[in-house]
């Protein structure tokens, strides 16, 4: 057993490994996993549903976190529960309209459209010009992304996206209120159970038994820890040392990362103009993050 007040070793080696990449190392890592996860997950779909893939991917990941984190769960006070349920009621929303929007649109322009709520935010809350100057940006490169195309995509793939979006904005918040109010990741393994508990029925209905079958339990685990324990422990160390508006100019690289995952896993090609929009995210980010330093330096 630990002494009193001493981190768990896996905790600490996560600190370490946090500190030694920073918190845009972190956020980087993390939209690369959550991406890569996301295309697997879409492989996923004709087994499972797209509410059956959410509910495997919330429930294993919550068992997988819920026995490293061993949270206790007395000692705190109403409002900290309050932002549990909310952050665990973002994740489950954010999660179940994501996976509505790829079964029915590409996995790189959902990501496109469901950015849009992280880049609301970082307008929203940022008030600092140059911030808004990087956002501005990211967006004219998300809107290039989309090649003009949104009028010809199924209209309840894009209602999915942007509500995911909207869903994304809210977990940024309460992602980083659960990081300041909850020690290591016990907050987030709280919410991640309450988010698996609200979509269970939805998976059980849609899917039932399918949900058992070993190698469908199998892959549900691997995008489960590609999709939610690594990106989601990750993001919330770097919102502890990001503020929300540059964490959330951050997340425009994530319809860059997307559409490389759907390039390499799910074949869908990336064309000329594709690479300049991703050219322009990944400027915009390197702005806002050297932006912040000068801020912080």
């Amino acid at each position: 057993m630990a002494a009193a007040g001493a981190e768990p070793v896996g905790v600490s080696a996560r600190g370490a490994a946090g500190h030694r990449l920073g918190p845009v190392g972190l956020v980087v890592a993390g939209g690369l996993s959550v991406q890569f996860g996301s295309a697997l997950a879409v492989l996923l779909m004709p087994r499972a549903g797209a509410f059956g893939v959410v509910t495997l991917r919330l429930v294993l990941a919550a068992l997988v976190l819920l026995a490293v984190c061993r949270p206790k769960v007395r000692g705190y006070a109403r409002a900290d529960w309050g932002t549990i349920v909310a952050f665990g009621a973002a994740m489950a929303g954010m999660n179940i309209c994501i996976y509505q929007a790829v079964d029915r649109i590409p996995l790189g322009v959902a990501v496109t459209l469901e950015v849009l709520g992280p880049l609301a935010l970082s307008v929203i809350a940022s008030r600092r010009l140059m911030n808004l100057l990087w956002a501005g940006l990211a967006l004219g490169g998300v809107l290039l992304l989309s090649g003009g195309g949104f009028d010809r995509l199924d209209p309840v793939g894009v209602a999915f996206a942007l509500a995911a979006g909207v869903m994304w904005a809210l977990y940024i918040v309460f992602s980083a209120r659960t990081g300041r109010r909850f020690p290591q990741a016990d907050g987030l393994a709280l919410a991640m159970a309450f988010g698996a508990v609200l979509s269970l029925p939805l998976g059980l209905v849609e899917a039932g038994g399918k949900l058992l079958v070993p190698s469908t339990i199998g892959l549900g685990l691997l995008v489960a820890l590609m999709s939610s324990v690594l990106p989601y422990t990750l993001e919330l160390l770097a919102l502890r040392r990001l503020p929300a508006p540059t964490f959330a100019i951050l997340m425009s690289l994530e319809p860059a990362i997307a559409a490389t995952a759907g390039f390499l896993v799910l074949s869908q090609a990336l064309s000329l103009t594709d690479a300049l929009a991703i050219a322009l995210v990944i400027a915009a980010s390197m702005g806002a993050v050297r932006t912040q330093a000068r801020r912080t330096g």
